[in-house]
């Protein structure tokens, strides 16, 4: 497959991994297109709802649709760094310490319920999440390429969690909430889980080396200056919100410029409009947003703030 931007191979391939992961979780497609978005930008993802609505589902579908190496991690409180990592372990034979990779060395990492284990163990996806790389022991270990961390975690548990700090939530590109399904979708997930294991069936619809080639592309789709500058506008306006402690990075930024060319390339096309931003705002902005402690009393969320600036920014006009 070339490099050179084809949109319409993207989009058809981005299609085609969102339909066979709508066989198994069944009427989410927004979250399902979110995900690959995520994908396609070489971002991460944090799928975070209530429990039972399909959240590890969602991130296992992905990842066997995907013909990558996948590892999971279980998340618990007295997990430790070195049990994500790896550690280094003393050969007896040639007197020598060894490095034992750990279960990050993979190019899909599943860590489910993300936020049961303690900060320190959160702390040690950083490095990995941002520069694709373990450094253990003075020495640094290239992960896997592609690299992408799916994460899940329950919003309404507090007993035995610990909520994922600032850094933590920046480096997730994007967030999805999976959400109920309807009446119809959820008679067809009794039907269909009572019969056998639908997550036996995925078939794998892209290898790592196609994954790379589309990441690539969607890096060519064509962004005008004065988009460039919206995006920067935008995150300008969640940062001078009178309701925002801290508001988004030049790394949301960047976020959002991806994903807004992601999406683009998954509608065929090779350009980039004002829409593909809109489209992404909420899912790249609003779980980086810290508020201040009386937003919560005004009845004000970091989507509703995210809201705000879609109306308050002026949406330029392409020629």
């Amino acid at each position: 497959m070339s490099n050179v931007l084809d949109a319409q191979s993207v989009a058809q391939q981005g299609a085609a991994v969102i339909d066979e992961v709508e066989t198994v979780v069944i009427g989410k497609r927004e979250a399902v297109e979110l995900a690959v978005i995520a994908l396609l930008s070489a971002g991460h993802v944090l799928i975070e709802d209530i429990p039972g609505v399909g959240k590890t589902t969602l991130a296992k579908t992905l990842a066997k649709a995907l013909g990558c190496s996948v590892k999971r991690v279980q998340f618990t409180p007295d997990l430790l760094p070195a049990d994500i990592t790896g550690t280094s372990i003393f050969n007896q034979r040639t007197s020598t310490f060894e490095f034992r990779e750990g279960p990050v060395f993979a190019n899909i990492v599943l860590a489910d319920e993300i936020n049961r284990a303690t900060p320190k163990t959160q702390s040690s996806l950083l490095e990995c999440m941002e520069e694709g790389q373990v450094t253990a022991d003075g020495t640094t270990y290239q992960l896997p390429q592609p690299f992408m961390v799916i994460a899940t975690q329950n919003n309404i548990e507090a007993q035995g969690t610990y909520p994922l700090p600032e850094a933590q939530l920046d480096r997730f590109m994007i967030q999805i909430r999976v959400g109920y399904p309807g009446k119809a979708d959820e008679a067809r997930i009794l039907t269909q889980r009572g019969k056998n294991e639908a997550l036996d069936s995925v078939k794998s619809i892209l290898d790592s080396d196609q994954i790379q080639v589309l990441q690539e592309q969607v890096r060519d789709v064509y962004v005008d200056s004065i988009l460039r500058d919206y995006v920067v506008d935008l995150s300008i306006a969640t940062r001078q919100h009178p309701l925002v402690l801290l508001g988004a990075s030049p790394r949301a930024s960047l976020a959002l410029l991806r994903g807004g060319q992601a999406y683009a390339a998954l509608q065929g096309r090779t350009y980039l409009l004002p829409d593909d931003i809109k489209r992404m705002a909420i899912p790249v902005l609003a779980h980086r947003l810290i508020l201040k402690p009386d937003a919560k009393y005004k009845g004000t969320n970091a989507v509703s703030v995210v809201d705000d600036c879609l109306l308050s920014t002026t949406v330029p006009i392409l020629e």
